[in-house]
């Protein structure tokens, strides 16, 4: 019997065509991630969420910060000025010139009614829930897998409803990340370049995504969308360099100096910062940490080009997060984070996939007969 039904999915998950052999090797490197998630237990609670009394600069701090700079900027200052005089009253690091945020989320926030943000925060988070709908309806043809999906984006975004973070660069900056992968087509980038253009003006951090989508449009053959994403990169550079003298302009070498971005957390401290970004922060942290493990599995099963694109971003932001966060930048998992939980709707297929195989002890025997 041909091994090409389907349990949830439009198509056979990545590993439908997977023999025995490499069935039971990709079962063991499935027993090894979720081995690699459960170190998430063994890592420190980022600064925000510690049950002591705080020692550092929280993300409630930071926020509260973005906001005042936002409320000057809306009072007619200067943003430099604003926000390097806003940082330095807090005690926070003004050099390098990266531990000053750029400028266009706080421009483009000062200039709406008070109201604006949170609704264009609102309208940004429907809009990417109704692209990554439709395209995971493209590979769910059923009813209860689209309803399953529908309820992991919510989720998967539950961070990103909150009007109260929407001063918090990241928020946005995922958002996009979100929004670029979830309308980037073959032969149709534009929008998506776009989009991730805007990220990176508002995160740097966002840059990552760039690199790896033209990595993989390189690879994939496509030319223009990986010249695209040159452009892109290009102009992010440009404008970082601007940032970069605009900084400098306002700093001086008495200013103090940020502490770096070597923490060395590892790969559970990304697990950790992602089960907090998203719904599974209700859960016990190795129920949380194992479902992080089975999303991961779930967007390798998925046999697509959108779901290799957002399993190698993951991997990048994973290694981003486990050799350079701090336990203070754990938000840096929110540039990741809107859609993740998705993944779970590609586990049964893919599971079922390799387990089919892998048990599979069925031997023809041929018996030769002479007259």
């Amino acid at each position: 019997m041909a091994r090409t039904a389907t349990f949830w999915l439009a198509a056979p998950s990545r590993f439908a065509a997977f023999g025995r052999k490499r069935a039971r090797i990709a079962i063991g490197a499935l027993v090894l991630l979720l081995l690699a998630c459960l170190t998430a237990l063994t890592v420190p609670d980022p600064a925000a969420v510690a049950t002591g009394p705080a020692t550092s600069q929280s993300e409630q701090t930071d926020l509260m910060v973005y906001e005042k700079i936002v409320a000057g900027v809306k009072g007619g200052g200067d943003y430099y000025t604003v926000a390097t005089d806003t940082l330095r009253a807090g005690g926070y690091p003004l050099r390098p010139f990266l531990t000053v945020r750029m400028p266009s989320l706080a421009v483009v926030q000062a200039a709406l009614p008070a109201w604006g943000p949170a609704v264009l925060l609102y309208l940004l988070a429907a809009y990417v829930g109704m692209v990554w709908g439709l395209r995971l309806g493209d590979a769910l043809p059923r009813a209860l897998p689209r309803v399953a999906a529908l309820l992991l984006l919510i989720g998967s975004m539950l961070a990103f409803l909150q009007a109260d973070l929407a001063a918090f660069h990241e928020i946005w900056a995922g958002l996009l990340i979100a929004l670029s992968l979830g309308v980037r087509r073959p032969g149709r980038s534009l929008e998506a370049v776009a989009f991730g253009l805007v990220a990176m003006l508002i995160r740097e951090t966002a840059a990552l995504y760039a690199l790896v989508m033209l990595a993989m449009a390189w690879l994939e053959g496509e030319r223009r969308e990986a010249l695209g994403w040159l452009a892109a990169l290009l102009l992010f550079a440009a404008a970082l360099a601007a940032h970069a003298y605009a900084v400098m302009g306002v700093t001086g070498p008495h200013d103090p100096a940020s502490p770096g971005w070597s923490g060395l957390l590892g790969f559970g401290f990304f697990v950790k910062s992602l089960s907090l970004a998203t719904a599974l922060q209700l859960l016990p942290m190795a129920a949380a940490a194992s479902l992080v493990g089975l999303c991961l599995f779930g967007w390798a099963a998925w046999n697509d080009p959108l779901g290799l694109r957002m399993l190698v971003t993951l991997a990048a932001y994973a290694t981003l997060i486990g050799i350079f966060a701090r336990s203070d930048t754990f938000y840096w998992a929110l540039l990741v984070a809107p859609v993740f939980l998705a993944g779970l709707v590609f586990v049964p297929d893919g599971l079922r996939d390799l387990f089919r195989p892998s048990l599979d002890r069925r031997r023809i025997t041929v018996t030769r007969v002479t007259r």
